[in-house]
Order: C-alpha cells, then sequence, then structure tokens
C-alpha cells in the first residue's frame, strides 16, 4: 500500500517530540519530501555516475 502524502506528514509528525517548533517540523517534512523525490528519480534512471558528475563539473572547478 502506498501511503498518500498526508499519512506520510502525519506519521512524520507523531514521531516528533512534543515541543518541536513549526521550523522545525516544516524542516523534517522538507526533507522527507526531498528523500521522496530522490528514490523517485533513482527507480526511474535519473542518476549520474560519478564519473559523469565529475566530468560536467570539471567546467567550474578551477584547478
Amino acid at each position: 500500500m502506498v501511503a498518500t502524502a498526508k499519512i506520510e506528514a502525519e506519521n512524520i509528525i507523531k514521531s516528533l517530540p512534543d515541543d518541536i517548533s513549526f521550523e522545525d517540523i516544516q524542516y523534517h517534512l522538507f526533507v522527507a519530501d526531498k528523500l521522496r523525490k530522490s528514490r523517485e528519480q533513482i527507480k526511474e534512471g535519473k542518476v549520474f555516475t560519478q564519473e559523469e558528475v565529475e566530468k560536467r563539473l570539471e567546467k567550474w572547478i578551477i584547478k
């Protein structure tokens, strides 16, 4: 079963301490969303090898 965004958010919030700030809740939800998106990209093969990354960054790195 795939959890909806609302259910995932509820589970994250329930796992946090009671005295957490709204800012910290937002941060935890932000990180969870970024991780979810990253896992989707990996499944879709939208990744680069270390060598590909190094080649792309060569023009930005001053040696």
